[in-house]
């Protein structure tokens, strides 16, 4: 049997520490700041995201993957002899996922791309997953198949501090960000069958908003998986951090509590001190 090569988007939003223990083969997206073009994950951080928003009153824009970029990831692990299960970003989301398939087609058989229909660390759960499926020697297809059934059980959700990166690009008008802005009201972004929409909205500050998220996702629930929940942010403070760590301890009793930090390509858009949750249900949603 091939030996099965787990290849990512850089949007899956794990820490270099899993990427290099699970050898996962990241792609990242790509950064422009104006004409300068960067690298998710390379040489381009969130701060200077921000940076550059505040300065020019505009969003950096983010690329896609190229389907060159793509085909020559997937040659070199086809040229090792593996066959490759790539995690890709949501198709509603990014053209990444249809630019990989184009360039699996190069290699019938041999390259598996799993639309993840979700984002940041929701994705990262599969890319996991496919790692620990590998090691149990699942076949490329049964890992294929495996991933695309538990996409349907990622629970992603995150809450936002400000509306204004995502009023900046398109995705909301300027009276809802004025508005919520003005209230004090913090929205919750649920992300359902690849695509994002408003859930509930929670008043007051950063710690009070963030800690009221927590509890309205993991209070008295009894349909989700416990071995693993991601906290994913991008930039909240550590104190805050911490507080969030135990709250998520105390409300569901979790193998694993793993912190992670958006990378640059999902901070573009859901702007600084957003916080979000990552974990699979026990049953579809």
């Amino acid at each position: 049997m091939a030996k099965i090569k787990v290849t990512c988007d850089s949007t899956c939003d794990l820490t270099k520490e899993l990427y290099n223990n699970y050898h996962i083969d990241v792609l990242p997206l790509g950064i422009c700041l104006g004409n300068d073009l960067r690298f998710d994950g390379v040489d381009v951080t969130a701060r200077e995201l921000y940076d550059y928003a505040q300065k020019t009153g505009t969003l950096p824009k983010t690329s896609a993957i190229s389907v060159g970029v793509y085909a020559d990831c997937f040659q070199k692990y086809i040229d090792e002899g593996c066959q490759i299960v790539h995690i890709s970003l949501s198709s509603d989301i990014s053209s990444c996922y249809q630019n990989a398939c184009i360039a699996a087609s190069q290699f019938p058989g041999n390259v598996f791309v799993v639309d993840s229909k979700s984002l940041s660390s929701g994705s990262g759960h599969l890319a996991l997953l496919a790692v620990e499926l590998a090691a149990a020697d699942y076949p490329a297809q049964k890992i294929y198949d495996a991933l695309n059934d538990m996409k349907d059980r990622i629970d992603v959700s995150f809450v936002l501090q400000t509306l204004d990166y995502l009023h900046k690009g398109g995705r909301c008008s300027s009276i809802a960000a004025f508005g919520a802005n003005a209230l004090k009201l913090r929205p919750e972004i649920v992300v359902e069958d690849g695509k994002m929409h408003v859930g509930k909205k929670f008043r007051g500050d950063m710690e009070k908003s963030i800690m009221a998220y927590v509890r309205a996702r993991l209070a008295n629930q009894d349909n989700i998986q416990l071995d693993r929940i991601f906290v994913t942010h991008s930039g909240v403070p550590a104190e805050l951090i911490a507080m969030v760590m135990q709250l998520v301890r105390e409300l569901q009793p979790f193998e694993q509590v793993i912190e992670t930090k958006a990378g640059s390509t999902i901070s573009s858009h859901c702007g600084p001190r957003c916080l979000g949750l990552a974990f699979f249900r026990t049953n579809r949603h």
